[in-house]
C-alpha cells in the first residue's frame, strides 16, 4: 500500500459569497491556513468588517499527518453552524483551511434544520469560489559536506530533481532539501551511503 503523501487545500482567500434565507444574510469566507494563530486574525478582521452582524461561526482543519480541527457555533444552537461548515471542509477533502460564515439575523427564526442548511450552503458556496490545489507532503533534510564533495551532492540533487530550500556553500557546505514523503526514505539512503556526507532530518 502506497502511503498518501498529498493533500488538498485552497490557494488564496476567497471573495465573500452571500446566501440569503428568510431575510437572514449569511456571508461565507474561505481562507488558507499555515498555522492556528492566523484564525484569530481572520476572525478579528471579519468582526471589525461586520461589526453589526449577530454570529461569526467557523470551522477549520489544519495539518497533514496530524490533523487538528474545530467547529464553533458562536451562539447558534449546538451543532447547527460549526459542524455543517466543517462537513463541507470534509466533503471537499481539504486541510489547512478556515471557513467563516457571518450571519446577519433577519428577524425570522430559521429553526435548527434551517440553520444547518443555511450554514452548510454558505460554506459550500465559499469553497465553490475557491481555487483548490493538490500539494505534496514533504520532508526536509539537512545535508552537510566538505566543499570537495560538492559535485557528488549536486549530481544526486540533479538526478533526483530535488528541491533546494536553502544552501550555504563555503569550505563546509550545508544544503537543505525538501523531498516528497514517498521518496524521502530512498533519498535519505542515497546520501547516507555517500562517504564524508552527512544527512539528517529537520
Amino acid at each position: 500500500m502506497i502511503e498518501k503523501d498529498t493533500y488538498n487545500t485552497i490557494t488564496k482567500a476567497t471573495e465573500p459569497v452571500l446566501h440569503k434565507d428568510k431575510n437572514s444574510k449569511f456571508f461565507g469566507y474561505a481562507f488558507p491556513l499555515t498555522n492556528e494563530e492566523d484564525i484569530k486574525l481572520h476572525l478579528e478582521a471579519l468582526k471589525k468588517q461586520h461589526h453589526s452582524a449577530r454570529h461569526w461561526c467557523y470551522a477549520y482543519q489544519i495539518g497533514t499527518e496530524t490533523i487538528s480541527y474545530r467547529a464553533n457555533d458562536d451562539g447558534e444552537p449546538s451543532n447547527s453552524a460549526g459542524m455543517p461548515i466543517y462537513g463541507q471542509i470534509q466533503s471537499y477533502n481539504l486541510t489547512n483551511v478556515l471557513i467563516v460564515v457571518v450571519r446577519y439575523f433577519g428577524g425570522v427564526k430559521l429553526g435548527v434544520g434551517g440553520l444547518i442548511s443555511a450554514y452548510r450552503t454558505a460554506a459550500q458556496l465559499s469553497l465553490d469560489a475557491a481555487t483548490i490545489i493538490e500539494k505534496t507532503i514533504n520532508i526536509d533534510y539537512l545535508i552537510t559536506f566538505g566543499y570537495k564533495n560538492m559535485n557528488t551532492v549536486m549530481r544526486v540533487i540533479k538526478e533526483k530533481s530535488l528541491n533546494i530550500i536553502n544552501q550555504k556553500l563555503e569550505l563546509d557546505c550545508n544544503i537543505i532539501i525538501s523531498v516528497r514523503k514517498s521518496e524521502a526514505q530512498s533519498v535519505f539512503q542515497i546520501f547516507d551511503r555517500l562517504y564524508e556526507i552527512k544527512i539528517k532530518k529537520l
